[in-house]
């Protein structure tokens, strides 16, 4: 299997970088790639040093490195591009049609994700992510008609990081509820959920495979024996089929993806809460 190095380069934190190279990334995947991250490049001196580390980088290994870059200033961005590497900057693809659209020139300034009218959408999302906390694992269910969805499901199905990132990245008030023995002995929903039916989404998953995760956490217990896992999961369907709840199987599917696709079916907009 090929492998190549590949740096993701920025002014600031490097997130955005990361996460529009992985993406592409994702699309080789007779690929291996050794990933490296720059952030804060900030000045000139710093952006020579990551040029050194890059043109050892393909010095070393025989082969053109990929550099997936964010630099708002043009100066920083300019001294990393002499690099010895295949430079990509995710900026400089889009400012300069983003000018002759507004006709008007950028700022060119970085650091300005939190400014403006994105300072609302920042403290919304700061806002859910301490809803999402606060209402983990079936805690303050009296909260519940702040929640824009409540995802339900048995014990490690990927609720809790499925609520974490739909708050960080999406503003929404995202709560959740395990489903026991209780409800399955009584073959109901607690009457706290059903009175947010409409907030409700499922999530089931493999059962070998949440096998593995719960021995992880649990060798050698009930918690953990196929039996009592075929069994939960079972229950659980025969509830989001009883209350006609959406759900989705996670077994094979990232949390972006889960959380993509619970904002799509329960047609939740960004950072819009029902509250």
């Amino acid at each position: 299997m090929k492998r190549r190095t590949v740096f993701f380069a920025s002014d600031q934190t490097g997130i955005t970088a990361e996460t529009l190279g992985r993406s592409l990334l994702a699309q080789f995947e007779s690929m291996q790639f050794r990933q490296v991250t720059l952030p804060f490049i900030s000045t000139l001196d710093k952006a020579k040093e990551a040029v050194r580390r890059i043109n050892l980088t393909a010095q070393v290994e025989g082969s053109t490195p990929v550099v997936f870059a964010t630099f708002a200033q043009r100066d920083l961005r300019d001294a990393v591009a002499q690099c010895n590497g295949l430079f990509l900057d995710f900026f400089d693809a889009f400012i300069g049609p983003l000018e002759q659209a507004f006709d008007t020139r950028s700022s060119h300034r970085s650091g300005r994700t939190h400014g403006g009218i994105a300072d609302e959408s920042y403290q919304r999302r700061i806002d859910a992510m301490n809803y999402a906390l606060a209402a983990d694992d079936g805690i303050n269910i009296r909260n519940y008609e702040k929640a824009d969805v409540i995802l339900i499901g048995v014990s490690r199905t990927g609720k809790t990081p499925t609520c974490l990132y739909l708050a960080l990245h999406y503003g929404i008030y995202a709560a959740n509820y395990p489903l026991t023995d209780e409800n399955f002995e009584n073959g109901d929903l607690p009457s706290s959920l059903k009175k947010v039916n409409s907030k409700l989404f499922g999530l089931t998953i493999d059962p070998e495979h949440l096998r593995q995760i719960r021995i992880e956490r649990r060798p050698d217990s009930r918690y953990a024996s196929i039996q009592q896992i075929s069994f939960e999961l079972r229950e659980a369907m025969a509830l989001y089929r009883r209350y006609g709840i959406p759900w989705l199987e996670t077994t094979n599917i990232s949390v972006e993806e889960i959380s993509s696709t619970i904002m799509d079916r329960m047609e939740l907009e960004r950072g819009v809460a029902a509250r």
